[in-house]
């Protein structure tokens, strides 16, 4: 549609990439190649048949349903759709668009997002696991996304009833952010029972996908869904996990993108521990506290790591709270040991751990060698 029949240019290049997305058998990776050749969704659309003969490894159906332009609905009415239901769309190109998941070798070209994405994400972790968890799993792992939402982490699952669900709550009870992945349509009620979980996560967060209003959950959705969990985190961390488990999936995806993995380990020849333990056999991280993944993650959030537009997104971060202003109060440009910080503000080291990472992301705060802390500036 032209601009000057009513819709505003964004508005029209959004609605291009709505259009691709319509597109039945024009999946992710061919619209991935189409970019590559023609670098935006409205050249896309306009290229002859002649000019897609060209695109290298472009599928036969892909490219006839491309000429044939016939999407399965209208991509206008869709459009105004998203707007009613308060759904963003979040394409490839966008300024926002998570910039961990757009290093990954087969990003989804366009996200369907309920709530907000944020430069602060960027500090993410994924945390997945069994739908048939155990309780002792399902405290564990509320407690850790708890520890690892209040040092400023992001907690990043796939909103399945277990592990996953016990994720998102984990980092809600402390206020944290959480985003939750599905493999399927953000218009339908799945999984079943989790309407004020996807609430309070969208409020404290978001929830997002790749598939357009009305796609169901169907089992190939969901290894490409695990692809954007483990690509939207710097690391993943199993929580008890079977012998074929998609969180298996994901911690695979993960190494194949460049990512950490962490196991936590359980009771021994147990079928819940099955998946943990293989990873860790094959080098996967253990994790028995928050502090286990945030030594590992450190370095790679440090601003020196970093370019310049990707330090200042990790660093940028809201005004210490009162709590945290107590703790650089007793710290100076002396090293001070994280047992002796704990002594002076008589405060559990958990509590002190996560505040000091917050701080260390905010740039308030440096760890050196030994679990020392030195307050910067």
């Amino acid at each position: 549609m032209d601009p000057k029949d009513g819709w505003p240019v964004m508005d029209e290049e959004r609605i291009a990439w709505l259009s691709l997305k319509l597109i039945p058998e024009l999946g992710n990776r061919s619209m991935l190649r189409l970019l590559r050749r023609f670098k935006t969704p409205s050249a896309i659309l306009r290229a002859s048949a002649g000019d897609l003969l060209s695109v290298p490894g472009l599928q036969e159906k892909a490219r006839l349903a491309l000429a044939r332009k016939t999407t399965i609905r209208s991509p206008e009415a869709e459009w105004e759709k998203l707007q009613r239901e308060g759904i963003n769309l979040l394409c490839l190109n966008d300024p926002q668009y998570p910039a961990n998941l757009a290093a990954i070798p087969d990003p989804p070209a366009v996200l369907f997002v309920k709530g907000a994405l944020e430069p602060r994400d960027l500090v993410s972790v994924a945390v997945v696991g069994s739908r048939a968890a155990s309780p002792m799993g399902l405290i564990f792992t509320e407690r850790l996304c708890g520890d690892l939402a209040q040092a400023g982490v992001t907690i990043v699952s796939g909103l399945a009833v277990g592990i996953d669900s016990a994720a998102h709550r984990g980092a809600l009870k402390v206020r944290g952010r959480t985003l939750a992945v599905l493999g399927c349509g953000l218009d339908l009620d799945y999984p079943r029972g989790h309407v004020k979980l996807r609430k309070d996560i969208s409020e404290s967060g978001a929830v997002l996908t790749e598939f357009p209003l009305g796609t169901p959950p169907a089992a190939g959705h969901f290894p490409m869904r695990n692809r954007i969990i483990s690509g939207l985190a710097l690391g993943v961390v199993v929580v008890e996990a079977a012998h074929r488990s998609g969180s298996l999936i994901t911690a695979r995806m993960a190494l194949e993108q460049g990512r950490e993995v962490f196991a936590v380990p359980g009771m021994a020849r147990h079928y819940r521990s099955v998946g943990p333990h293989r990873l860790l056999k094959q080098g996967a991280k253990l994790v028995e506290s928050a502090e286990d993944i945030l030594e590992e993650i450190r370095p790679l959030i440090r601003p020196s790591r970093l370019s310049g537009a990707e330090a200042k997104t990790v660093t940028a971060a809201p005004t210490t709270t009162p709590e945290e202003a107590a703790l650089l109060q007793s710290l100076d440009q002396h090293p001070r040991h994280i047992d002796e910080i704990c002594r002076s503000l008589q405060w559990p080291v958990s509590q002190v751990m996560s505040m000091l990472l917050s701080l260390e992301l905010k740039g308030a705060v440096e760890q050196l060698p030994g679990k020392y802390f030195v307050c910067k500036g």
